[in-house]
């Protein structure tokens, strides 16, 4: 880390990784110089960041013992610290999977030492009358237990990202609206900061890109203006798209799913990782996403070939094709069935997030140049680690972070088979039209 006198940091996206950087780096380093930009402002009516959401999944059932462990340590947090708990609502979780995810779940939790006393699973029969019986008509398809989690739940995503963004502008951070055209070097090839598409400049002593399914475009740019190739993402990352909608509930089935959990489902698993709805919010809206997980690969200035978020100023993201919101309307009818039939869904938006092979985050030094600094890839399960996961962002810059994390989140380090990740995309946008 530099000296107190000389810490300065610019983060380029204001997602989770993004603001939980720049909230623990100013809390940390009270003194330092913080900015942290983005494309849209904080307060926009609507932005492209992957996490904003009306709502997102706050959850612990990790077959990974390590996510397990990060998730309970982020879902303390969410429960007890003043900033966050008004976002957080515990509503359960109700997991529908034939993949026996439910034993390996209790026994993350026995080996973890934490109490599983409200974790537990239920057969299919029993499981279906739970809750009011709202899930009795999901499809149950080669499954014996229902995974149940009292303690998990979802989070006000918008008043979440607004809140700690205020909380971080309150401290010292600055916020600037631009759109990063590229970053500065000096003679050595160190990296000095960023220059927007405005040609404004801002240095530092260290820049960490937290740009989401931008990346990959950005450091493409990157390499074709320096001529090295050793900025690119190669395979270690792809920009990946999945599907939300909404449906307005009417006050008397309002009434019923009050008490609704989040529900996760893993059927039909030929068609992707998994589709789940998410309960009623202030505006008694529940929410779906999709099983489809798309890649969008266009032709960069470069003449690569490379999956980015379409080229308009937001992504695109209201502009959904036919096939996805009929992704939406599977996920409704496998988990509601006949109840659902009468629901119009409305508000379909593609998220676009980054995705790595093994669904591990980055959270490394860029190799490529000393400054630089990569803190991205939520994979699509990143946010609820909003709290916490920038601090192990400024244990990277500070070379504290653990052995095992600097590997596990490195930005060179072996890459499995995507073929066995199924949160890789293999399909095209262009296909799903």
């Amino acid at each position: 880390m530099p000296p107190p006198s000389q810490r300065s940091y610019i983060i380029v996206g204001a997602g989770v990784f993004g603001i939980s950087t720049a909230l623990h780096l100013i809390t940390k380093f009270p003194d330092a110089s913080v900015t942290l930009i983005d494309r849209n402002s904080h307060d926009a009516q609507s932005r492209v960041a992957a996490s904003w959401d009306w709502n997102k999944v706050v959850r612990a059932e990790y077959r990974n013992p390590l996510y397990c462990q990060l998730a309970l340590d982020a879902l303390d947090v969410w429960r007890d610290d003043p900033l966050w708990r008004p976002f957080y609502h515990e509503s359960g979780i109700f997991w529908i999977s034939a993949t026996g995810i439910a034993q390996v779940i209790l026994d993350n939790y026995a080996q973890l030492g934490r109490s599983n006393a409200q974790v537990y699973s239920l057969p299919v029969e029993e499981a279906r009358q739970r809750y009011g019986g709202i899930f009795d008509e999901a499809d149950y398809t080669g499954v014996k237990e229902v995974l149940i989690n009292e303690r998990s739940g979802w989070a006000d995503a918008k008043g979440a990202l607004h809140a700690v963004t205020e909380k971080a502008i309150e401290l010292g951070v600055k916020c600037v609206t631009a759109e990063i055209a590229s970053l500065e070097f000096d003679s050595d090839g160190n990296c000095l900061g960023v220059c927007t598409s405005e040609g404004e400049k801002y240095t530092a002593a260290q820049t960490i890109l937290s740009s989401g399914a931008f990346t990959p475009k950005l450091l493409d740019g990157i390499s074709e203006t320096t001529g090295n190739d050793a900025f690119r993402v190669g395979d270690r990352m792809i920009a990946a798209g999945v599907t939300t909608g909404m449906a307005q509930l009417d006050d008397e089935t309002v009434k019923k799913f009050a008490q609704m959990p989040v529900c996760i489902q893993e059927n039909p698993v030929e068609r992707g990782p998994s589709n789940g709805t998410l309960p009623l919010n202030e505006d008694n809206m529940v929410k779906w996403w999709g099983q489809y997980i798309f890649k969008n690969t266009q032709v960069m200035p470069s003449g690569r070939e490379i999956s980015a978020p379409p080229a308009h100023t937001d992504y695109a993201q209201w502009s959904v094709p036919d096939t996805l919101v009929k992704d939406i309307e599977f996920a409704n009818n496998i988990t509601f069935g006949k109840r659902g039939e009468a629901w119009k869904i409305t508000q379909h938006r593609i998220c676009w997030d980054a995705v790595t092979p093994s669904e591990d985050f980055i959270i490394s030094p860029h190799p490529a140049s000393k400054g630089l600094y990569v803190a991205t890839c939520g994979s699509f399960h990143g946010w609820k680690f909003f709290p916490i996961i920038g601090d192990y962002v400024v244990r990277m810059l500070e070379g504290t972070l653990e052995p095992d994390l600097q590997n596990r989140w490195a930005w060179d380090r072996e890459l499995p088979d995507v073929s066995r990740n199924k949160v890789w995309p293999v399909k095209e946008l262009k296909d799903l039209k």
